[in-house]
């Protein structure tokens, strides 16, 4: 796969608890921008998800934020995007932010942040896209989450080769040399005389 032309960004509304996490936004934001890859993202300014829209913009980057009319005040909305996508539910944003990328990256989030993640790896898994999913850790904010994918496989939940598609790292510039190497495959659901049984 070349380079992603637009890459969707996953991450907090909130900074966390450590300037780490905000020093990686502002550094990954500056190198989407420094790449010509434009950032879709959920369209708040505050959080993560500003710090990695300002530096994109301030990089003299594109920036699409896609936001549900609820949110608009509560996420407060920033005003200075490229473009702002405002949608009526949470399903429509998703959906939005997924025919407007080409890459999806997870930065340090929570709940909102690993339910749109997870839900584009259950999209992978499925055969719905072949796009590159990667989640860059900061302080190895991922670490726990790696092990329970581990984990899901040693059950059989998962497919190795489905983990082995993804990328783990805190290494930026390893990322990006990932996604533009990066060649999709489609593996059909682990389904055999057990999961029938059942």
């Amino acid at each position: 796969m070349p380079q992603p032309t637009a890459l969707c960004v996953y991450c907090g509304s909130s900074s966390g608890r450590h300037p780490e996490y905000a020093d990686m936004a502002r550094a990954f934001g500056a190198e989407m921008a420094e790449r010509d890859i434009a950032l879709v993202y959920g369209g708040g300014k505050v959080g993560l998800m500003g710090t990695v829209a300002d530096a994109v913009l301030a990089g003299g980057g594109k920036a699409i934020g896609v936001i549900p009319r609820q949110l608009v005040d509560l996420e407060v909305a920033h005003p200075d995007l490229t473009e702002l996508v405002v949608v009526g539910t949470m399903h429509q944003r998703k959906t939005r932010m997924y025919e407007l990328s080409d890459a999806f990256v997870a930065l340090p989030g929570g709940f909102g942040t690993m339910d749109e993640m997870f839900e584009m790896l259950t999209w992978a898994q499925l055969g719905l896209h072949r796009y590159p999913c990667a989640f860059l850790d900061v302080r190895g904010y991922y670490r726990d989450l790696r092990a329970m994918m581990e984990h899901m496989v040693g059950e059989r939940f998962v497919r190795p080769e489905q983990l082995e598609s993804l990328w783990f790292g805190d290494d930026m510039a390893a990322l990006f040399d990932w996604m533009q190497t990066y060649e999709g495959t489609y593996l059909p659901k682990w389904i055999d005389n057990q999961s029938v049984d059942a």
